[in-house]
């Protein structure tokens, strides 16, 4: 029998699918990322789970993965669902479907809401082409560092960030992006209290000083073309690159990064970086 992906509802019940209700009404074994959650959503959908359910989150996930990978072999259906939206996003379960292709087992998906593609569809940017990155770092270096390897990146970017974090991720966003990127932050999608803001990067940060709540999905502006024919003096070189080795960056890793992210030589971002 398959391995089921089931997407769950990321704040409102009345979006779970009637093929969600009746998988995790039949499935011999549901495995969830918290069985609490589980039990609430159930309750809602007012659906009896009569099949085993056993918790499935990332610091059992190595663990809990022969065993299933046994059940499902042995012809069990296993319905896999994360706290909210699409398994496996930034949720634990890759470990189990990579585990399963190779054994054979069937593998099916029950698509339904997605906190990603809610938030690139209501931004209000580009969607043609764009990329997702997880979770930024909770580290300011670490975080600093991802964002300067992104700066050129020509595609819409979408991050997640939790509520208390997302203030000093639009700050660095702004050093490392620019102040005048347009981005959007995406808050409660789905929920009572729903809010998308839109506007620069600096914008938003401004308003991020004020206290913050719920779930947070950033989409930010990729770079536009002109970013890579920047028309920048050396002072300006000179200084992205000493913020990134204040960041933790080595001088090496901070040129090569200036000089993507303005489209010059890396020999003018290093004379200048060295003077």
């Amino acid at each position: 029998m398959p391995l089921v992906l089931a997407a769950t509802p990321i704040g409102n019940v009345a979006d779970a699918s009637p093929r969600l209700r009746e998988a995790l009404a039949t499935a011999d074994i549901v495995a969830a990322e918290d069985t609490r959650r589980l039990s609430r959503l159930a309750a809602a959908l007012d659906v009896t789970i009569a099949g085993r359910v056993v918790s499935f989150y990332d610091a059992v996930e190595v663990a809990r993965t022969p065993p299933l990978l046994a059940d499902l072999v042995a012809g069990r259906t296993v319905v896999l669902v994360s706290d909210a939206g699409m398994p496996l996003v930034s949720d634990p379960g890759h470990r189990l479907v990579a585990a399963a292709v190779d054994a054979g087992v069937p593998v099916t998906v029950i698509p339904g809401p997605s906190s990603v593609l809610a938030a690139i569809a209501v931004a209000g940017l580009p969607t043609d082409r764009w990329c997702f990155e997880g979770f930024l770092p909770r580290r300011a270096g670490e975080r600093r560092r991802r964002l300067a390897e992104l700066a050129a990146e020509p595609r819409t970017l979408v991050f997640f960030e939790a509520p208390h974090r997302v203030a000093a991720a639009l700050a660095d966003l702004g050093v490392a992006f620019g102040a005048e990127r347009h981005a959007a932050v995406c808050r409660e999608l789905t929920k009572t209290h729903e809010e998308v803001r839109r506007g620069t990067v600096a914008e938003l940060a401004e308003w991020a000083r004020g206290e913050v709540r719920g779930e947070i999905v950033l989409v930010v502006a990729g770079a536009p073309e002109s970013a890579t024919a920047v028309d920048v003096d050396d002072a300006t070189l000179a200084e992205a690159v000493a913020v990134l080795v204040s960041a933790g960056s080595s001088r090496r890793d901070a040129v090569d990064h200036v000089a993507v992210k303005f489209g010059v030589p890396r020999r003018r971002v290093y004379a200048a970086a060295t003077r």
